[in-house]
């Protein structure tokens, strides 16, 4: 305990000088403090209660007279009399208020008009009456004197007069029965005149003349009782009569409050009663007030004295104030018993020959109550107790000692020796009492009301200050509070009792100060006594809490602990706040020192207790439910402290809950720790494995400690890393994820009916019906397991990157493999005959049926061609496949990718550049061919090609292209290699009936050396019976990266969409070719063949122009076949789905407009020949209707097709600049192609340079970069640009793919590429030269980019000294450049 316990408060010089000077008490200098027994208390209790109810007003009662008879009479003989009697017009008090006349004169209209609202004023012959008198009221003579004199005699009289004349008319003359009507017409106007006045507000200030009107109306209506008043005037009359006294306990309040508080029977208190009830009287009690006052002007023994006080002007305001109260208190006596103050005159005779007057007062005692006498005896009684208070005591002195016994003794009746101390007794046996009856009021209070106000009274016939009141109330609530008899809420409540002052009351009582409280009375107010009582109170009190407090804050730790907010409570704001007591700080930390002390002891008790509750004792049962059950009993407990001590979670400068866990954590993180590598030694022992869910469930709970521990100890880091301790169950999770994903989907793609999942026939689908379950469910199943990763919450932002990234590899996995089995089935379901190509199959087995087929279809132009049958389920994939993209870019959002990846980068840089990479990707494109074998007997062939694996693996299959010497395919396949590895392509002619036929062969071999600087390649490979193919390479390392799986997963939904729409626009580019080819041009220009025949031999100068009808009606097959398919496809397809589908077969048409105006790009000459002038301006009129075709705009102007910018292509900008070169001079275009390529050549250097210096760790081709090295050999250059290939980093997300698109875009419009006129060039013989040239020059510039590009790795990154091969590796575990 605290110093504060042992040992008391030095008090101040108040206190000091009390136990220096030597103070008298109100019994004497030299009296001792009594030790007052209960009896004297309870005498002392009952006098007053008994003089309590002897000065207490006298009650009265009501006794019925009978009121005498008044005389009968017919009606009011002389009204002239009656008014002046009632109504006199002299006094002020009597005159109407100003501007009285108009107001009047309106409620006469309204009672003439019937529109007055007091009852009996609707009568006719009444408003006859005031008819009359309002012609007398508005003569301009009377209305002059109304205002001037403002008198009631004339209104009434005048008004007597209309009312005689109105009344009279129609009666014999000695008929006086209409004299009765006057008199109530008359007290109708008088009753107005009142009613006016009380509207008016005048009820206060004309007191007197609302009463004599309302007389005067009874008088007039002594014999009328049908006006809606009852006047009383023939019931009689009471009048009051004081009852006597009783002398009766039960009629005494007071006196049985005492008699209950002391446990004393009422016939026992009325037995001393009646024997003191000659010694209990008013003239002992102002007897008592005058020695009183004596002492009080003498500083005598017996009142508080000047030595009292601490400050002089506080004794004189006292005095002052008690002076005034005893005038009161004497006033009161004597209005209560008048008598004595006639009585004090004969006192005052007798006593004049024996004791002379003090020196002190200006007259006699006996005189001057004889003026009080005098005063009572001729007052009227108007006050309420019949005094005029004019006549005061102020005037007279009771300085007086000539009746007063004994001057050097104060010997008083009903004021105890030692007032205080009695005063003390009575209040704590007032308390006690209250305490064992308390009836369980809504508001419990220490004192009940008649407690209350027996207690005040006493104070105020003892003559005992508020501040000392309280003081004293709130010594013997501290007495009780140390005897455990009161509780600290019962504490608090005295607290508050002498702090809040008392409600106001209409008359307070005789006591100084009394309408205040301790908290707002000035302290230097106080007496001497009072001051130290309460100093030591508080003292006392402190040393009392603080034990209280910490055996109560040593149950803290316990369910349900006691409460330690009442004794802070009382503590902070009553004891420490009180400017009287002083709190040393030496003692407050010895306290708190003992304080946390014991709370750590209780601590570690309680911890010990959960670890032998929670864990059993042989280490061979433990399992980590134990371990999560010890943890969540220390979180409960420290959950519960801190919600219990939320609030102030500091209690006397100690923190319950930093104890707690101070003490317990560091032994539960211990416990903890040895537990789970136990539990983990002995599975292993066993060879068994943890349940997963259990190490998720200890994972959540150590963490939770953990905050707890970071929040309550901050400076104090946790014992263990919890996550790397438990890493290996999140890990296990995963590898599970990883089977349960393939499986899955395997499991959902063969349950998958790929239907649209409408609500029946009939129903238009939205486009978030247009997709199947097993896409849905795949992404359903990625979400829920990125999830449980979220959930953990894992607090290791490097550990959680690992997670994603493992997750984003199964997820890309379970893509790529749902991509390629959907992929398998959409390829079989399009390429599955429909059912008249079934018929066409069966008819196609004989030798006669094979060239009938080929007959119509080399006449099927001729013929309406049908649409392509599309079944629903595989424009259902299509849709499975766009939708999986869209979730997927909301799953790379949800996963942070690159916040995950930048951390990695952080943490893994260093690492990656020193390991080797263990897998390479190689993104292959398909490109094109030229000038292959014709299989088909009209010399043309159906190519596709095979790429395969040196083991016979086929890696890819590309789409068939009709009818075509030079096919482009521009398909892409991504080869995943660790090493060298030969690749071959074949190219096969597709024939529907039979096997299909072998066109060519080639080989390329994909080395990871040659590509170290990750820059694309284009091959032009020499086929093995004749042309060529050309195929673009490029590639990237296989990392364990978030972005690049993503990546990966984006290029397989792509490609796959991809592919999927070419399949279907393939269905279609067959009537497209055949719409847009060089027939269908010389058909339409020569159906006016024998019209230019005839022009011809009439030597016409111009030729017969085509119309725009007949341009347009030569595709109305086309756009009627278009229309057809998409109405069909429209049925199943979403509208991007939809749009995607469009766009593609828009690069088809482009592509066939463009194979009619130049040959693909080559460095050889070209058999095609150019277009004339009108053959090139029906193309671009043709190329004008597809572009609005495909646009598909309404009435309104709204795009219902492709947006007119995507249809506004790189392609479409090169073909619509080519009609600006197809008809210059082959020297402008080799002049113009020369300066192109010189601004194209000095760009790229530049570009190189840049981005070299950059990024000199590139994982990809720089943009618009030239052609690498040399390691393809002379047919590497090609006569084109290679722009930069799509990595898989730069597909890792739409955003980034639509960056790459649009960034492609702009590279097209602002790098004009001289690609055009090079294929313009080939149609041209004379620019064989020229094309050579410009081939062998690509080539030198291909080598010397090469060889730059190896010299700087050599120097900068040491890739010769490292002895060759992979010595060095760049970020992400590819190698540097």
């Amino acid at each position: 305990m605290s110093s504060a316990s042992r040992k008391s408060y030095q008090v101040n010089r108040r206190l000091n000088s009390v136990q220096s000077v030597d103070r008298r008490s109100r019994a004497g200098s030299n009296a001792r403090q009594l030790a007052v027994a209960p009896d004297d208390a309870y005498t002392y209790a009952l006098r007053v209660a008994y003089l309590h109810y002897l000065l207490q007003p006298k009650t009265k009662r009501k006794q019925w007279v009978a009121a005498p008879k008044p005389p009968p009479r017919t009606h009011t003989s002389n009204i002239g009399d009656l008014v002046k009697e009632f109504v006199p017009g002299n006094s002020s008090s009597v005159k109407l208020p100003h501007g009285f006349r108009s107001p009047l004169e309106k409620r006469i209209e309204h009672v003439i008009m019937g529109a007055e609202k007091i009852p009996g004023y609707n009568d006719a012959a009444v408003k006859k009456t005031f008819a009359q008198a309002y012609t007398a009221f508005t003569d301009q003579a009377f209305r002059k004197s109304m205002d001037k004199e403002r008198k009631v005699e004339p209104l009434v009289l005048i008004f007597y007069s209309a009312a005689t004349k109105a009344c009279s008319l129609g009666h014999e003359r000695g008929d006086d029965s209409w004299k009765l009507l006057v008199d109530r017409h008359v007290a109708l106007f008088v009753r107005l005149l009142a009613n006016i006045l009380r509207d008016q507000g005048h009820e206060r200030d004309k007191p007197e003349l609302m009463s004599r009107l309302k007389t005067l109306e009874n008088k007039l209506l002594t014999n009328d009782q049908n006006l809606f008043i009852d006047t009383g005037q023939n019931a009689g009359n009471t009048i009051e009569v004081v009852v006597p006294l009783s002398y009766d306990v039960k009629d005494m309040p007071m006196v049985q409050t005492v008699a209950k508080i002391f446990g004393v029977s009422h016939s026992d208190a009325q037995s001393q009663i009646d024997s003191q009830r000659p010694n209990w009287t008013e003239e002992a009690a102002l007897k008592d007030l005058k020695a009183y006052q004596h002492r009080l002007n003498s500083n005598a023994s017996g009142t508080l004295g000047s030595q009292d006080f601490d400050a002089e002007e506080s004794y004189h305001e006292w005095k002052k104030a008690e002076t005034h109260f005893l005038s009161l208190m004497m006033m009161e006596i004597l209005t209560a018993r008048p008598e004595l103050a006639r009585r004090s005159t004969t006192v005052s005779a007798l006593s004049e020959r024996t004791v002379t007057s003090s020196p002190l007062s200006a007259h006699p005692e006996d005189k001057s109550y004889s003026d009080l006498g005098r005063a009572l005896s001729n007052s009227d009684r108007s006050s309420m107790y019949g005094i005029d208070h004019a006549l005061s005591l102020g005037s007279m002195s009771l300085d007086d000692t000539s009746s007063i016994r004994s001057v050097d003794e104060a010997n008083y009746t009903f004021i105890p020796p030692e007032s205080r101390e009695f005063l003390k007794i009575i209040t704590k046996s007032a308390l006690e009492f209250d305490a064992m009856h308390d009836d369980g009021a809504e508001e419990p209070s220490l004192l009940s009301k008649q407690s209350a106000d027996l207690l005040t009274e006493l104070c105020v016939r003892w003559r005992i200050p508020q501040f000392t009141r309280l003081v004293v109330l709130l010594e013997v609530a501290a007495r009780r509070f140390t005897d455990t008899m009161f509780t600290v809420i019962d504490l608090d409540n005295a607290f508050d009792l002498v702090k809040i002052p008392p409600e106001e009351q209409k008359k307070s009582p005789n006591i100084y100060l009394y309408g205040e409280s301790l908290a707002t009375i000035d302290r230097s107010k106080w007496t001497l006594t009072d001051s130290a009582m309460y100093q030591q109170t508080l003292v006392t009190l402190n040393d009392a809490l603080l034990r209280d407090l910490y055996d109560t804050l040593m149950h803290c730790y316990e369910p349900k602990p006691p409460s330690a907010g009442p004794a802070v409570h009382v503590l902070q704001n009553h004891i420490f706040n009180d400017p009287d007591f002083s709190r040393k700080e030496e003692d407050a930390q010895e306290y708190a020192g003992l304080l946390e002390s014991g709370l750590q002891e209780q601590a570690a008790a309680v911890y010990r207790s959960f670890l032998d509750t929670e864990v059993p004792q042989s280490h061979q049962d433990w399992n980590f439910s134990h371990v999560v059950q010890l943890g969540k009993s220390v979180v409960k407990l420290c959950e519960r402290i801190q919600k219990r001590y939320k609030r102030n979670p500091e209690i006397m400068g100690v923190n319950p809950l930093t104890v707690l866990v101070e003490t317990m954590f560091p032994n539960f993180e211990d416990d903890a720790h040895d537990l789970i590598r136990r539990i983990v030694q002995v599975s292993q022992d066993r060879d068994e494995e943890l349940p997963l869910q259990d190490g998720f469930d200890l994972y959540k709970e150590l963490v939770e400690i953990r905050r707890i521990h970071r929040s309550s100890l901050p400076s104090r880091p946790f014992t263990f890393d919890i996550e790397e301790l438990l890493i290996d169950f999140v890990w296990r999770w995963i590898q599970n994820a990883e089977t349960r994903a393939e499986e899955f989907v395997s499991q959902a793609i063969k349950q998958d009916p790929f239907q649209v999942r409408g609500h029946g026939p009939g129903h238009i689908s939205l486009d978030s019906e247009r997709h199947s379950h097993s896409v849905i469910d795949m992404f359903q199943l990625f979400h829920q397991t990125a999830d449980q990763v979220f959930q953990l919450e894992w607090d290791n932002d490097v550990h959680h990157a690992r997670f994603m990234t493992a997750l984003s590899k199964i997820f890309a996995n379970s893509i790529a493999r749902y991509c390629e089995v959907v992929d398998q089935r959409f390829i079989k379901e399009m390429d599955s005959p429909r059912p008249n190509e079934r018929e066409a199959a069966a008819v196609a087995q004989t030798t006669q049926g094979r060239f009938m087929q080929y007959a119509k279809d080399a006449w099927n132009t001729k013929e309406k061609v049908e649409p392509f049958q599309f079944y629903p389920e595989s424009l259902v994939k299509l849709n499975n496949v766009e939708w999986a993209m869209q979730e997927l870019d909301k799953l790379e959002k949800s996963m942070n990718v690159d916040a995950c990846a930048d951390i990695l980068e952080r943490v893994d840089g260093p690492r990656k550049q020193i390991r080797r990479p263990a897998k390479y990707v190689f993104t292959i494109k398909i490109v094109e061919a030229e000038e292959i074998k014709a299989c088909d007997p009209n010399g043309t062939s159906d190519p596709y090609v095979v790429l395969v694996d040196e083991y016979q693996k086929r890696l890819h299959k590309t789409r068939i292209i009709m009818r075509s010497l030079s096919p482009r395919w521009d398909e892409s396949v991504d080869v995943t290699v660790s090493g060298p590895l030969n690749i071959v392509a074949t190219i096969w002619d597709y024939d529907t009936f039979g096997d299909h036929d072998f066109v060519g062969r080639t080989s390329l071999k994909l080395d990871p050396i040659h590509f170290s600087d990750y820059l694309p390649r284009e091959f032009w490979l020499d086929l093995d019976t004749q042309g060529r193919i050309l195929l673009r390479v490029s590639m990237e390392g296989e990392r364990d990266d978030i972005q690049f799986y993503f990546g990966k997963a984006f290029r397989h939904l792509k490609r796959t969409e991809r592919d999927m729409v070419r399949k279907i626009t393939d269905k279609l580019t067959r009537h497209i070719n055949t719409s847009l080819s060089y027939e269908a041009l010389r058909t339409l220009l020569g159906r006016n063949l024998a019209s230019q025949v005839n022009s011809f031999f009439k030597r016409s100068s111009t030729l017969p122009q085509i119309t725009e009808a007949e341009i347009e009606n030569a595709l109305q097959s086309l756009f009627a076949y278009f229309n057809e398919n998409f109405a069909t496809m429209k049925e199943t397809l979403t509208d991007a789905t939809m749009v995607a589908v469009m766009t593609r077969l828009w690069k088809e048409v482009l592509m066939a407009i463009e194979a009619l105006l130049v040959p693909p790009l080559s460095d050889k000459p070209s058999n095609q020949r150019p277009l004339s002038q009108r053959e090139l301006d029906v193309v671009y009129k043709w190329l004008q209707l597809l572009f609005d075709f495909f646009n598909a705009r309404d009435e309104d102007g709204e795009v219902l097709g492709v947006p007119a910018e995507v249809l506004r292509s790189p392609k479409y900008h090169e073909l619509a600049s080519l009609n600006f070169f197809y008809f210059d001079s082959t020297d402008n275009l080799i002049r113009t192609s020369e300066r192109m390529a010189a601004a194209t050549a000095q760009r790229q250097q530049q570009q190189m340079q840049g981005q070299m210096a950059a990024s000199p760790n590139r994982l990809s081709a720089p943009a618009s970069l030239g052609r690498g090295g040399g390691h393809a050999g002379p047919a590497f250059a090609s006569m084109g640009t290679i722009r930069r290939g799509k990595s898989i980093m730069m597909s890792r997300n739409l955003g980034t793919m639509r960056r790459a698109k649009e960034e492609k875009r702009k590279e097209a419009q602002a790098d004009p590429s001289d690609d055009m006129i090079l294929r313009i060039l080939r149609m041209r013989p004379e620019a064989v030269g020229y094309l050579k040239e410009r081939h062998r020059q690509k080539e030198r510039m291909a080598a010397a980019a090469a060889a730059a590009m190896i010299v700087r790795q050599s120097v900068t990154q040491g890739w010769n000294s490292a002895g060759g091969g992979f010595a060095g590796f760049g970020r992400g575990g590819v190698p540097r450049r």
